[in-house]
């Protein structure tokens, strides 16, 4: 497994032959991403993906006050999430990425059950979680666990780290306080923490340290596939680095599958086996990381890639600056979420009707009403 150097991530130049050999060894996994998820092509091949969302939606409504009750007025609605498919495959790393605001981490919520989602399905390991059983449900529960982004308040300032491992394994139906002991002790170190630990609470801990404790309480219940929601963002440079090699070393461990949620780009780039663009709550682009890096369609995608910092001179003024207004999931415009501030619109077509994502051949899906009239 090929683990990031030094202690940092550096900045990405595209393309990657650019980078010098040094950099592109840093970089450079030893995963066949295409021995895992076949570049997205599962179905076509026989393999059924883990996850798979079908026109999934997640609305909120904005409670009015009493004046503007009184005053009427149409009701407004948060389009969090607005109509997204998208199948993640067994054993693969999956990056979402987007600006703050696009929906992602409510995507990866919304998954797992803790925002019930408006419309759509979501089908888990070739079962719709709206049709689960209370028990079946259960077991869902165990099987898709999250790593939340902010280590500071994820974890009960009450709780030692003995007690906080030990409900989880409750939870997976481990109720023998000996077992408990016994399978804490193998967790620990399995995260990078030591059993010295064991009965400190989260305030005695680094950031670091805290998104540890909360990787081990995910891995208590031994899941198959955990949403990872932006868990390096609130980290320092040096310690990201730590958490992303561990999270690589757990996957090839206990073959688990990863919705990676970042809007680092440098990040998403090192981890990810395929990366999703997301933008006010639709996919706007998908395909391999590789592919997408070397070839983004999407102008949003062509834009967000050429805002990370590179060191060619020359590649510097190839930066996209957008325009426009920036439209918000409340009063999203008609058609294409994106033509107001984009450089490649085609007029009526791109204001009044939303593009689908289509796939070409490789499996390179792109939501664009300019590209497909390529």
């Amino acid at each position: 497994m090929a683990k990031i150097l030094f202690g940092f991530l550096p900045p990405l130049s595209l393309p990657p032959m650019g980078r010098g050999q040094m950099l592109a060894k840093t970089l450079t996994k030893t995963r066949d991403p295409v021995a895992i998820c076949d570049g997205g092509r599962g179905q076509t091949l026989g393999k059924t993906p883990l996850v798979e969302l079908r026109g999934l939606k997640k609305h909120y409504v904005l409670k009015k006050s009493m004046l503007e009750k009184l005053a009427g007025g149409r009701e407004q609605v948060v389009k969090a999430v607005d109509g997204v498919d998208l199948q993640i495959f067994n054993g693969e790393t999956l990056g979402l990425v987007g600006e703050s605001g696009c929906g992602k981490s409510t995507l990866g919520r919304t998954i797992l059950q803790l925002h019930p989602p408006s419309a759509g399905d979501i089908i888990f390991d070739g079962k719709p979680i709206h049709d689960l059983k209370r028990e079946e449900r259960r077991d869902f529960c165990r099987q898709a666990q999250i790593i939340f982004q902010n280590p500071y308040s994820s974890l009960n300032p009450r709780k030692s780290v003995r007690q906080i491992l030990a409900l989880a394994l409750r939870a997976r139906g481990l109720s023998d306080p000996n077992l408990q002991e016994e399978e804490i002790r193998l967790l620990l170190p399995r995260v990078g923490l030591s059993e010295a630990h064991i009965d400190r609470y989260p305030h005695q801990f680094s950031g670091g340290q805290r998104q540890r404790i909360g990787v081990a309480r995910a891995l208590a219940l031994k899941p198959r596939f955990v949403v990872a929601d932006e868990p390096v963002s609130a980290l320092d440079v040096s310690v990201q680095a730590q958490i992303i090699n561990l999270l690589e070393e757990l996957q090839a461990e206990f073959q688990l599958t990863y919705l990676f949620v970042a809007h680092d780009l440098s990040v998403i780039h090192h981890i990810s086996d395929r990366v999703a663009v997301m933008y006010l709550g639709k996919i706007v682009e998908i395909a391999e990381t590789e592919e997408l890096f070397n070839d983004p369609r999407h102008p949003y995608t062509q834009a967000l890639l050429s805002a990370i910092p590179r060191v060619d001179k020359e590649a510097r003024s190839t930066r996209i600056l957008l325009t426009g207004t920036v439209p918000t999931p409340i009063d999203s415009p008609a058609g294409c979420a994106f033509h107001p501030r984009c450089f490649k619109r085609k007029g009526r077509i791109c204001e009044e009707q939303p593009p689908d994502l289509v796939y070409d051949s490789s499996w390179h899906g792109v939501a664009c009403h300019a590209c497909q009239m390529l």
